[in-house]
């Protein structure tokens, strides 16, 4: 089992509350500070997971942990589904995409649903896919998030999720501990104005399970054909499935 319950951006309280008060805390700043800190490159992780469910043509589609929505937004361009559901512990980063959404014409596709992902208010076999980008290394359990993920999956739908991850080669492996452990922390800081948040993304992506041991996790969460591909050098990490 793996849990990363220990792991909380603050001092006081049960994590899921202390999540969803740093996502509220840092929402206004969260979009700026994601692509920069990436260098924009995450916007090409996200499509080459999206890229992942074009064959299957989805129709009713879950996005877990959506924050401010950047990756429902893509995949209902990309994928034009009925209907896509973005879920989130925190009201404050929703609030940022409804506002994107709206902007965007999208809001007849995708809505917004605060969630506890560890207990999700769907009905067994709801989606035809469930995606997230980036977020569930923020669960307090990944296995029973993965399992609710499975849970409202129909048979033979899918999975596509992105995940920041540590580069296992040299000279990346190294100059990605050297940033993640100064600039992003320093540069999250100054942005967002929160002490914690930086440091507490930091140390999950440390945490986080990774490669074949996320498969074997993904298996016993219910999922079959697991498959992994490590992007930009490892930094990032896109995991397929079924169920």
């Amino acid at each position: 089992m793996y849990s990363q319950e220990e792991i909380k951006p603050y001092h006081e309280g049960e994590k899921a509350e202390q999540v969803e008060a740093m996502f509220d805390n840092i929402a206004p700043s969260y979009d700026k500070l994601n692509h920069r800190l990436s260098w924009n490159i995450d916007k090409g992780w996200r499509r080459k997971a999206i890229r992942q469910l074009e064959p299957y043509q989805p129709q009713q589609i879950l996005d877990i942990a959506t924050g401010t929505g950047d990756f429902a937004i893509l995949a209902a361009q990309m994928l034009r589904p009925q209907r896509l559901v973005g879920a989130d512990i925190s009201e404050g980063m929703m609030e940022v995409g409804a506002e994107k959404v709206k902007q965007l014409g999208l809001q007849d596709v995708i809505s917004f649903a605060k969630e506890d992902c560890l207990n999700l208010s769907y009905a067994d076999g709801t989606f035809d896919a469930v995606t997230a980008a980036f977020g569930i290394r923020n669960f307090a359990s990944l296995d029973r998030g993965l399992s609710e993920m499975c849970r409202v999956l129909k048979t033979g739908g899918h999975l596509s999720i992105v995940e920041l991850t540590t580069p296992v080669s040299f000279p990346m492996k190294q100059l990605f501990k050297v940033y993640s452990h100064t600039i992003l922390p320093l540069y999250g800081r100054l942005i967002s104005k929160d002490k914690s948040a930086y440091s507490y993304l930091t140390r999950t992506i440390e945490a986080f399970p990774q490669g074949e041991r996320m498969m074997e996790i993904l298996k016993q969460a219910g999922f079959r054909e697991t498959a992994f591909k490590r992007l930009t050098f490892g930094i990032c990490t896109l995991y397929t499935a079924c169920k």
